[in-house]
């Protein structure tokens, strides 16, 4: 093995554990349980809200009225043609109430994972369309219009 291709090798390996190091949270397909691939997210999404989020698999947009705002605003473009203007649920389930089609979605990272590599049925992968950071901007929004038992809102724990 020559010094060139053993160096490509250690720069690839660094490569991939740097990757590994930023992320706490296992980021899984809803479905198949397989590692989601953030390589194919859309550009523009990789902010410190979003790196704090990988950390802790907490949206911290939860909290702030202004990301909520624009929340609201991605969702009527994005979502509410399936999902209904107030998540009330039309062609898609409603996502205002305690009855998640995948519990999961119970948790930040449960409807993250939901958001970017789509579920059963019509919702597909959303990495296309949104970047991660508008993910969890859409993700505060249907948080902060929540009418289910709080007792079953895991984010809040």
């Amino acid at each position: 093995m020559n010094m060139k291709h053993l160096l490509s090798v250690f720069a690839l390996i660094m490569a991939v554990m740097s990757t590994a190091a930023l992320a706490d949270i296992d980021l899984r397909n809803a479905i198949t349980g397989m590692p989601l691939d953030m390589s194919f997210a859309k550009k523009g999404g990789n902010t410190d809200a979003f790196k704090e989020f990988l950390k802790t698999g907490k949206n911290p947009y939860n909290v702030d009225r202004q990301a909520i705002e624009k929340g609201h605003d991605l969702y009527m473009t994005a979502c509410s043609g399936c999902h209904g203007h107030e998540a009330e649920g039309k062609l898609g389930p409603g996502l205002a109430d305690d009855y998640w089609t995948y519990p999961a979605n119970a948790t930040d990272k449960g409807l993250f994972e939901v958001l970017f590599g789509g579920a059963n049925g019509m919702m597909g992968p959303q990495y296309v369309n949104l970047n991660t950071d508008e993910m969890l901007l859409i993700m505060s929004w249907i948080r902060d219009i929540y009418n289910g038992d709080p007792k079953k809102a895991k984010w809040l724990k």
